[in-house]
């Protein structure tokens, strides 16, 4: 059935009709808030890591195992999203999945103050499944949104992520600073967490971004799962999956290795890594929050082949130079190069064909994989042949990703408002 929203964003009777200008605004700000809570949430341990490690009394090895745990749970929580999503509608499962990270990191928090290494553990694998099933389902609203809009959005959704992510790291450093114990700190980001996903579910329509057609098919439990295994044999979504791969690779191996390149390789202070790091990841930011214009004027194709050849330029000079200037330019032109796979790819990857949660979910497992895997292999080369020559492998996948980036085509044209709300039978 076709719902009857109060805040405005279809009317029953009115096929076809886009939402009003209020009613969508209100979306798109719920949507945006969603996936700063998200880069929020995902950066609030980080910097108490060291303050976790003391108090518990652990080696590095289990940080590590326990930091795993949070990868383990994002692969459960993508797997898990598609029928969570068919379940609960999009409003309940946006907001649940909020709620569960918020209830793990409460868990955390007693964890540490119990001393308990074991439930410190099943904490972490939770917050994980909280944060793989919501960074599916916020890209799957927001490639809603931008339907619904007509323009590129998806950008400056990511870009949240990106501040929020700051956010949550900025927070943890402060409390540091002020003397906040990791489990107050963990404890009181929950509560706060918890009543903003209260308070950002109520600008979510409610239901599923399907026509009724797809709803029609998505209903067999079976079905869903062959059509999300269809995924993976999708030509198209797998070279989608290459796009966000070779990008995510190159995202990931800099939040690992690029401060300990400048340092030890280029020769600069750790002051001055820390602040190569800071301008990457403020460039990639930037880049997000100011492309949404330039995709709607060049589309999404010739988006990413811009972006990805100047991230091979970039890391190029990030390789080659020996002048700390170029260093630095190079590092811009790397956080350009990532800037734009990931959101452009959910977008595309939404609308390549039914059940976007299924198919969301199968390139977010690629880029998952890329932030896995990318950094121990950049390690790996580097043992043998030096790090600077380790990079050389971002070098070749941006240039894969630039090969493939044909496959995200271009965007078709604002659907009406009646394909974007179709509800669950029987939910109001």
């Amino acid at each position: 059935m076709i719902m009857v929203l109060n805040s405005g964003y279809a009317e029953a009777g009115t096929p076809g009709r886009r939402p009003s200008a209020p009613g969508l605004a209100r979306w798109r700000l719920a949507i945006t808030a969603a996936f700063g809570l998200g880069g929020i949430t995902v950066s609030a341990w980080g910097p108490r890591l060291p303050a976790i490690k003391a108090d518990l009394g652990v080696g590095t090895a289990t940080i590590g195992l326990l930091l795993a745990g949070v990868t383990v749970g994002a692969i459960l929580g993508l797997l898990a999203s598609t029928p969570v999503l068919h379940w609960l509608g999009s409003r309940r499962a946006v907001c649940g999945a909020i709620l569960l990270i918020a209830a793990a990191m409460a868990v955390m928090g007693l964890a540490i103050l119990l001393g308990s290494v074991p439930l410190l553990a099943v904490a972490f694998v939770i917050v994980g499944a909280g944060i793989g099933t919501l960074d599916v389902l916020i890209n799957v609203e927001g490639a809603a949104v931008e339907r619904a809009a007509g323009r590129t959005l998806m950008p400056m959704m990511h870009a949240a992520w990106s501040i929020g992510a700051a956010i949550g790291s900025g927070a943890g450093a402060a409390c540091a600073a002020l003397g906040v114990t990791p489990a107050a700190q963990l404890i009181g980001e929950a509560v706060i967490i918890a009543a903003a996903a209260l308070g950002t579910a109520t600008g979510i329509p409610n239901g599923r971004r399907e026509t009724a057609a797809q709803d029609r098919a998505a209903k067999d439990r079976a079905a869903r799962l062959r059509q999300w295994l269809r995924g993976w044999l999708d030509l198209r979504l797998l070279l989608i999956g290459m796009v966000m791969l070779g990008v995510e690779l190159g995202e990931g191996s800099a939040n690992s290795w690029l401060t300990l390149a400048v340092h030890g390789n280029h020769g600069q202070t750790a002051a001055v890594a820390a602040l190569f790091f800071t301008t990457f990841a403020a460039t990639e930011g930037l880049t997000r929050i100011f492309a949404g214009p330039v995709v709607d004027r060049l589309g999404r194709v010739a988006a990413i082949r811009l972006t990805t050849a100047l991230g091979l330029i970039g890391i190029a000079a990030f390789i080659l130079a020996g002048n700390r200037w170029i260093v630095l330019l190079g590092v811009v032109l790397w956080a350009v190069g990532v800037s734009m796979g990931f959101p452009l790819g959910m977008s595309a990857a939404a609308e390549s064909g039914p059940d976007p949660a299924a198919r969301i979910s199968v390139v977010a497992s690629v880029g998952y994989f890329a932030n896995l895997a990318g950094p121990p292999a950049i390690g790996a080369l580097a043992q043998s042949g030096g790090l600077l020559n380790a990079l050389w492998l971002i070098a070749g996948m941006f240039v894969a990703a630039f090969v493939a980036a044909g496959a995200l085509g271009s965007r078709p044209a604002a659907e009406p408002a009646a394909a974007l709300y179709q509800d669950s039978p029987g939910r109001t």
